[in-house]
Parts: structure tokens; sequence; C-alpha cells
């Protein structure tokens, strides 16, 4: 794994909004005492939201407060887990592409040459208008609908290169697609429908 470091360029300060300090003082409440720590995981990344996307340090700071974490403890997180992005990202989608091996077999590399075409030829760096951002991730877990890509909570599933594009060109005209398989599977039923159990069994078959 590449060393993850925090982007020279950081925010003055950084304070969660009324609704969002509401919600994250909720997420505690649900811990007894002495385990608020439990809690830092879901307020990162509400931070992580509610700033664009990335995580700043003065984020990682507020959450540590917030949960009585020595700052290290709470940056030790946020630098482990891909999930957390310590750079600006693209402001419509940030795509995270599934490299893992399942996900390699179903044509992964198809995906990430489509982002080298449209958003950068390297990851972690934005488009030229800001909008997108990709990087190539281990697995996502959603290995039966391989390949994949995840951007934000959200999974796009059975992709192809052109299914991909479509996509693409829906965050960037404002209108992200449905989720979940981009061939209208559903769930991970095997392609082409169920073959097996199609019909009901009549009783002492």
């Amino acid at each position: 794994m590449a060393v993850r470091r925090l982007d020279p360029n950081q925010p003055a300060s950084f304070a969660f909004t009324t609704e969002n300090l509401a919600w994250a003082e909720a997420i505690i409440a649900r811990y007894p005492a002495g385990r608020q720590a439990s809690a830092v995981i879901p307020l990162l990344w509400r931070a992580q939201e509610q700033h664009g996307g990335w995580l700043p340090e003065p984020a990682i700071r507020c959450v540590g407060d917030m949960l009585g974490m020595a700052y290290i403890r709470v940056y030790e997180i946020a630098t482990f887990y891909t999930m957390f992005q310590l750079s600006p990202v693209g402001r419509k989608a940030h795509v995270q592409v599934c490299g893992t091996t399942p996900c390699m077999l179903r044509g992964s590399e198809g995906i990430v040459e489509v982002c080298r075409r449209r958003i950068h030829p390297e990851a972690h760096h934005l488009a030229d208008d800001g909008d997108f951002s990709w990087e190539e991730v281990e697995c996502l877990g959603s290995c039966a609908n391989a390949p994949m890509v995840q951007i934000g909570k959200d999974t796009y599933e059975d992709l192809t290169p052109d299914l991909f594009e479509k996509v693409l060109d829906g965050f960037a005209r404002g209108e992200p697609p449905r989720p979940g398989s981009q061939t209208g599977r559903r769930a991970s039923c095997p392609e082409g429908g169920p073959t097996t159990l199609k019909s009901l069994m009549k009783a002492g078959d």
C-alpha cells in the first residue's frame, strides 16, 4: 500500500455544521462511557462528506477533540483506510476502481483506461475542470458483480468500458445513474437469469 499523507494545502479550521454536529453527538451517545472512540469512523466520514469529499487535517483534530482521542490516533485511522480521501477530489465524483483479482479478470483494466483518458492519466489527480478524480483500490466487496467501481457511498457493477462511460456521463450531467448492476442483473443472480429452482416442487416430489 502506498504511503498516505495529508495534503500540503489545508484550510485554517473545520467545524461541523449545526445539523452535522447534532448528528455526531447522537452517534457518540450510542456508546457507553469510555468507549466514545468507537464513533471515530462515522464522524470522520461525515466530516469528509461535509468538506467536499476529502478529509482536512483540522477535521481530524476536531473529531479527536470530540472523542477525547489523541490526534495521532485519529490520524492513524484516517491514513489507513482508503475510504478517507486526504486531498481534494472531483467536485462531481471521485471514482474508486476495484483492481483486485475478480475485477481484474473481468476487465477492470478497461475501466482504468477510461479513467486515464477521461479524467487524468494518473490516479489521485483532478481532471482539468476539477469535476472528477480517480484511484485504484483493493476489494470493494462486489466480487460476484465484477468489474465495479465505488463513487461516494454507492457501487456501480457489471461494468464494461461503454457502460462506465455512461456512468460518468450521468455524473457529468448531475444525474447519477441508479447504483448497482448496470446490466439490469438483480443482486448476484447468474447472467441470463436463474438456472435452478425455476418452478415450485410439488409435495412429495
